[in-house]
Parts: C-alpha cells; structure tokens; sequence
C-alpha cells in the first residue's frame, strides 16, 4: 500500500481562512485501509478534513499530520447512504438530493467534510448531523475500530462522544427519507440563501463561526453588544454583518486573529461574566505567544 506523503507542505491554500505555514509532513489517505495504517503506528497524530474550521500557525507546525481530503467516497443503497470522513458536506447534500434522499439539506452549505461533521454534530437552518445518522466507524489507539451507533455516539450541542473519547470518524452511514429530487432541491436553494445573508462567502477567507453559543445566549448577539465589528488586530477584522465571524483581509497572520479572539473573549466576560468557548481548532507548536493564546482562550 503506498500512501501519499509530502514533506514541508505548504498548507495556507487548503485552509479557509487561507492562514497557515509549512507543515513538517501531511500524509494523504485514499481509503479507510489507509487512514488506519496510518493510526495504528502514529496514535496521536492530528486528522484533518476541509481545514474549515481550523486556524493553523503563520509559524506552521513541526509535526505529522493527516488531510482526509481524497477519502471522498459515496455508497447509496435504497435510503442508507454511507460517506467516508473526507466527503465534503455539499457535495454528499447534492449526491443524495439526486436520488430524492432527504434530511441532508442543511450540509449544502457548510464547506467542511462528513468526519468532523460527525465529530461536532454540526447543524444548521433545523437539521443536524444527529437526525438521521445510524452509526459510524471510529479509531481510537485503545479501543481500535469500532462502530458507534448514533445512541452510543452522545450527540449533544456541536459535540459528541468523538471529543471525549478522543475518536476519529472514518465512515458514517445514514438513513434518510424519500421525497421529491425538486422539494429537496428548492430547501437545498433555501439553505444556501440563507447561509448566504448570514454568514460570510469564502471569498472572505474565514473560519466559521469563532465561538459556540453558550446555552440559552447567542455568541453573535452579546458580540454585536459589546462593539465587536469595529475590532481589527492587523489582518484580521470582525465581519461587518455577524459578530462571530473574522475575515481575513488578505494579510492576516495566525497570531492577529488569536490576539482579536481574546480581545473578544474579555469583553464578553467583562460585559456579561460569560466565557465564550472558542468553536474553531488551532494548530501549532513553533510560536511561543501564540500558543498561549490559545491556552488562555480555553480556560475554563
């Protein structure tokens, strides 16, 4: 079996926020056999998908990791559908719409892939990952490969028993509904309209949203109150239209934006004693200040 492997990869064009330096070595999975070959002999190396929802350093990272994003996969049967991790989102919303299979109609918006949206149970316009998923096949170093049935998988807001137990999504598999290609099509173009007014294009390289909501608030809403959208740190500024997203203006560093997400964090503690949760990851080990930036944004 020979997987792809490229040293001192240049990173910052994968990610969404187009942030990111050399990474020491990325390995390319093409199928499941790969990707656990790939766990079994390094337990703790970090597993990526679309890198939506990760900020790597500007410094990179000296390390191993692994991108998903050739594990890309279909099988649909009847109404099962089953995904590898590194599916992207829409396009398994759109493959599925083809067949008049619903309940995926909310992935047609998220760029990120089917691992890490399992992983977080990630949700939008009143459907979630949760609703109609059966099981999925996960990795981890001490229990090995084991599939999870959506009971045993612990959903909960944007997260998972995955988080807690340190699980790498291979595969999911899912049951959905039948109904007409053209309803499912005209609630895909709903999703999209939406995203659309709410949330920033890619062509304003961003992360999705920063914070997760605390329970019964909106991190938008207590944002927007205590001034975000006039807060720039270099590069990197509040979107002018939701509070809980940062642009890159095309020049920001790693760095800019975890100085602006603390700064966005304190004023909501000082405001309203409320510890926003960063929702985004982080990667890198070079940067001294950075990575204390990062431990400071999540304590707790």
């Amino acid at each position: 079996m020979s997987i792809r492997v490229e040293k001192d990869f240049e990173i910052r064009k994968l990610t969404t926020f187009k942030i990111g330096g050399k990474i020491g070595l990325v390995y390319f999975p093409k199928n499941s056999h790969e990707l656990i070959e790939i766990l079994e002999k390094n337990h703790r190396i970090p597993v990526f998908g679309n890198l939506s929802d990760t900020l790597i350093s500007t410094d990179g990272y000296d390390g191993e990791i692994v991108l998903t994003s050739e594990m890309d996969e279909i099988e649909i049967a009847e109404n099962r559908v089953k995904a590898l991790c590194g599916v992207k989102g829409p396009k398994l919303s759109q493959e599925v719409q083809k067949k008049g299979l619903s309940g995926l109609e909310f992935m047609i918006g998220f760029p990120g892939s089917i691992g890490g949206e399992v992983f977080m149970n990630a949700g939008a316009n009143g459907q979630c990952v949760a609703d109609n998923l059966v099981n999925a096949l996960c990795y981890n170093p001490k229990i090995g490969l084991k599939t999870y049935t959506k009971d045993e998988l612990e959903f909960e807001y944007r997260t998972s028993v995955c988080a807690k137990l340190g699980l790498t999504v291979i595969e999911a598999e899912f049951e959905l509904e039948e109904k007409d290609p053209d309803r499912i099509k005209f609630q895909m173009d709903e999703n999209l309209k939406f995203r659309k007014n709410h949330q920033p294009s890619l062509a304003l390289p961003n992360c999705g949203s920063i914070f997760k909501n605390p329970i019964g608030d909106s991190a938008g809403r207590l944002l927007e109150s205590i001034g975000a959208k006039s807060l720039t740190v270099g590069g990197a500024h509040v979107w002018r239209n939701h509070s809980n997203f940062i642009i890159n203006s095309g020049n920001a560093t790693s760095f800019d934006v975890l100085t602006l997400m603390n700064e966005l964090q304190f004023r909501v503690k000082d405001t309203y004693n409320i510890i926003l949760e960063p929702e985004l990851k982080f990667l890198g080990n070079k940067n001294k200040k950075e990575n204390e930036l990062w431990q400071k944004l999540n304590q707790k």
